[in-house]
């Protein structure tokens, strides 16, 4: 009877190790699942990444060639302005130049008239 026990009770333990086992296997099963979801959204998302650096890069080559095909032509305003302000200070200068020339003209024909 005592052997009876005892192989009962090494059949009672086997099956519970074996159990264990089984939800260890099955811990270890989700465990691979979950890492395998877990990589594949880190993948994907470093595709996403590398796609949009690609999307970039090719905007900023896009934008300096823009910026520069821009630079001669603000060049070119810049001297345009210089030269339109610089004519403006000429004209300025005869318009000043005529007006004292006129009133002075005018002066002189005053005083021959001798209008007071």
């Amino acid at each position: 009877m005592a052997s009876d026990m005892t192989e009962a009770n090494i059949n009672l333990t086997l099956g519970k190790l074996l159990a264990e086992v089984a939800n260890l296997r099955e811990d270890f099963r989700r465990s691979e699942d979950n890492s395998n979801l877990s990589r594949a959204a880190i993948d994907r998302r470093m595709e996403e990444l590398v796609s949009r650096i690609g999307s970039l890069e090719t905007t900023v080559t896009a934008t300096k060639h823009d910026v520069a095909d821009m630079k001669p032509v603000t060049e070119d305003v810049r001297r345009w302005k210089l030269m339109g302000l610089g004519a403006l200070g000429v004209v300025g200068l005869g318009g000043a130049a005529l007006g004292l020339t006129l009133a002075g003209a005018l002066q002189s024909i005053m005083h021959f008239l001798k209008v007071p």
